[in-house]
């Protein structure tokens, strides 16, 4: 049986707008790489003790937990970024950080570079970049997980992975796609590890957010009671 890929699970969902989505991330715990929080677009401006109380039971089910920062495609700036970091592990007791909107060009690379040092020595054991598309090669030395394709499931079928990815392990790359059909499920999953993505997440949501849906692998997407 060929191996599944490991589930970033980016759980944009409050606990109190859908406990049971939370629920199915601790019941599927074994499949899960880690959880990205995001309270408000990062840890937001004061701590959620209901989103604290969840984050704690996904932490007591072996889960890792990643906090959620926006880095604006290296615009901002840097104290903003090391703020939100902070907070999440303040409130939340996150793991590492998800830095989202990373940018993928050489320019890109001294600005991301400082901000994943300065993650670091803040206590993140894991650094995940959401690029969205491949990078320039150079960010593979600046963190654990590069997210190197988000969107839709028509164009993931047609996307193509440049040569450079082979010359590192797929535990390193991540796939994130969304709007794919139940029938896909398996599927997307093949289709990751045949290009060298150990980690990703198929999700059927759609629209503004569709990362509140959870992973098409779970045999309960909706939940469960």
């Amino acid at each position: 049986m060929t191996a599944r890929p490991r589930l970033l699970v980016p759980l944009y969902v409050h606990p109190a707008a859908d406990p049971r989505a939370w629920r199915a991330v601790t019941r599927h715990a074994a499949l899960v790489h880690a959880v990205v929080l995001n309270v408000a677009d990062g840890p937001g401006e004061h701590a959620d003790p209901v989103f604290a109380d969840a984050a704690a039971g996904l932490r007591a089910a072996g889960v890792r937990l990643l906090g959620y920062a926006d880095i604006g495609y290296g615009r901002r700036a840097l104290r903003e970024v090391l703020r939100d970091v902070l907070r999440h592990r303040a409130w939340y007791g996150v793991d590492g950080v998800f830095l989202d909107q990373a940018p993928a060009g050489a320019a890109g690379l001294r600005g991301v570079r400082l901000l994943a040092r300065a993650a670091r020595l803040l206590g993140a054991q894991c650094v995940v970049l959401n690029h969205g598309t491949h990078p320039d090669p150079r960010y593979a030395r600046l963190a654990d997980l590069l997210v190197t394709f988000e969107g839709g499931w028509d164009a993931y079928r047609e996307a193509v992975v440049p040569e450079w990815t082979a010359l590192h392990p797929p535990d390193r790359f991540c796939h994130l796609v969304y709007d794919v059909p139940p029938a896909a499920r398996d599927s997307a999953a093949r289709i990751a590890l045949a290009r060298g993505a150990a980690v990703h997440c198929a999700v059927p949501g759609r629209g503004p957010n569709p990362w509140s849906s959870l992973p098409v692998l779970f045999d309960d997407p909706a939940g469960g009671d």
